[in-house]
């Protein structure tokens, strides 16, 4: 807020340490969103850019099923973040994309390492344009990509951080993308459902790269460790009835 006479222009030192508390908030925990840059990926692969990272796909275009509605109350940021809570978002949009609910879910869990606040979100974006936002830790690449064609083509980006039932389904539309890169008969030892998120994190090439036996980074070996250690909690909280 802008204030009257010569103190409008004091205080700069006061945008500098909120700036700092919002840098060191969303840098405390950063363990995933690697891209297919050497560190998270494959050595080798030129993976295209990735959801939690960078995102670049071919989209198809099926009919989306009907699902919950974007303006349900549930949906709309509230209080502390628990990706239980939105398993119904999480089973309709699993089920309109036609992938599996419980890595959809385990994927919210793997990405709910940072405050999904919307304040906290867009000020990080304008300190970082490139940052990621809601609860699946999106890019716009990403969204823009698979947004294409579909019923939810013309949302926007911005909207992420404030409609988390369009966060959940952007997610689940851009791993069934994935699902369709996957070679018929992979090689390598992570099943389909690790590949997927392998590819949610460092790109498709790189998934593919996985898929045909290569070695994840340090970075993607850890988002892969994350994935399996909340597979159960993901698969009880959208078996939950009434959740």
């Amino acid at each position: 807020m802008a204030e009257r006479g010569g103190q409008a222009r004091s205080r700069p030192w006061l945008w500098g340490a909120v700036l700092l508390v919002l840098l060191v908030a969303w840098a405390c925990g950063r363990s995933g969103g690697t891209g297919a840059d050497g560190t998270g990926g494959a050595a080798g692969a030129s993976g295209k850019p990735t959801a939690s990272a960078h995102s670049s796909r071919t989209p198809t275009t099926p009919t989306p099923k009907p699902g919950p509605s974007a303006s349900s109350s549930s949906t709309t940021p509230s209080g502390t973040y628990d990706p239980a809570a939105y398993a119904p978002q999480v089973r309709a949009r699993a089920a309109e994309a036609g992938v599996s609910p419980r890595l959809l879910m385990a994927i919210l869990y793997n990405e709910s390492y940072k405050p999904h606040d919307p304040a906290l979100e867009r000020a990080w974006q304008r300190y970082k344009p490139g940052a990621a936002f809601g609860i699946a830790d999106m890019h716009r690449a990403a969204f823009d990509e698979t947004k294409r064609g579909r019923a939810f083509a013309g949302r926007r980006w911005e909207e992420l951080p404030d409609d988390r039932d369009l966060a959940v389904r952007a997610a689940a539309w851009y791993l069934h993308d994935l699902a369709r890169q996957l070679p018929a008969h992979p090689s390598g030892p992570y099943d389909k459902d690790e590949l997927l998120a392998l590819g949610y994190n460092t790109g498709a090439g790189n998934m593919r790269a996985f898929a045909r036996g290569a070695t994840p980074g340090s970075q993607a070996a850890d988002y892969l460790d994350r994935l399996r250690s909340n597979w159960e909690k993901a698969g009880r909280a959208v078996a939950r009835t009434g959740g």
